[in-house]
């Protein structure tokens, strides 16, 4: 999930906005997590398969 759609339970304002100190924090948080940060496991695992996949195929033509 990314944290435009995400409301603070603080001011009930929406965290990208950054109104409160308890917006801030929770923005520079999840910022720093990185892209994949709100990815479940299964999708990282299906996402990992696919690429997997994708790199035997490539093999498999160049051969």
């Amino acid at each position: 999930m990314t944290y435009d759609r995400l409301v603070c339970a603080n001011c009930a304002a929406p965290v990208a906005e950054g109104r409160c100190p308890v917006c801030r924090a929770s923005r520079e948080r999840l910022q720093q997590q990185g892209p994949f940060a709100g990815l479940n496991p299964v999708a990282l695992v299906a996402l990992l398969v696919v690429l997997v996949a994708a790199l035997a195929l490539l093999a498999h033509q160049t051969a």
